[in-house]
């Protein structure tokens, strides 16, 4: 039944949309969604929207995980920030699409959870920090892709800093009224282009934030 509900989600909530990269659809198809939820939610767990997952979070409905994994166009020798780990299901898709993941958390009941749920899994490819993701995780810095699951009001200079060349960030960006925002870091400058509006929680700033 969970087979034929992924299925339809790859078929109706991402290729319907525009979803194309092979990568993504082929990894969303396989890693099953229902693993990182609380069982009383696990049938809606192919739903199209957004669940709450506690602490007043919610995991992305599984379009806007596709959607912000195609934009990011991580390859397999990259290595990935993920800032907001949740429950651990965009960290797992992270992980198969790239070299190495430092996801960051800063409820640490998450991180442990989602430690104890991918490496039960066998992931170890990932690297769990509990931090003030707006800081990102400078020791391991630079990255290829930095991919934001909370919503920011500015984009953070913080995260700009630890981008390779022509890396890439992919963030929510707003207040009231958010949108996916790519950022491009170039040579000299550092482009941003807006994409899809989205709702998503407020990106938690600590006092120890950089800018």
């Amino acid at each position: 039944m969970c087979d034929q509900a992924r299925k339809k989600m790859i078929q109706e909530q991402m290729v319907a949309r525009g979803i194309c990269d092979a990568r993504v659809l082929e990894v969303m198809k396989e890693i099953r969604r229902e693993f990182f939820l609380p069982l009383k939610l696990q049938s809606e767990a192919y739903g199209d929207y957004p669940l709450s997952i506690g602490f007043g979070q919610t995991i992305s409905q599984p379009y806007i995980v596709a959607y912000m994994c195609e934009l990011a166009d991580i390859q397999k020798e990259h290595r990935v920030l993920e800032i907001g780990t949740g429950c651990g299901y965009q960290t797992a898709v992270l992980a198969c699409l790239a070299k190495e993941v430092v996801t960051v958390e800063i409820i640490r009941d998450f991180a442990d959870n989602a430690r104890e749920r991918l490496r039960g899994l066998s992931y170890w490819n990932i690297e769990f920090q509990v931090a003030d993701g707006w800081n990102g995780w400078f020791p391991k810095a630079p990255y290829d892709r930095i991919v934001v699951s909370a919503a920011a009001d500015r984009m953070p200079q913080s995260l700009q800093e630890q981008l390779t060349v022509n890396g890439k960030i992919v963030i929510p960006v707003g207040v009231d009224q958010q949108k996916i925002v790519l950022g491009i870091r170039r040579y000299e400058d550092f482009e941003t282009i807006e994409k899809i509006p989205v709702r998503f929680v407020p990106l938690v700033k600590t006092e120890t934030q950089k800018d």
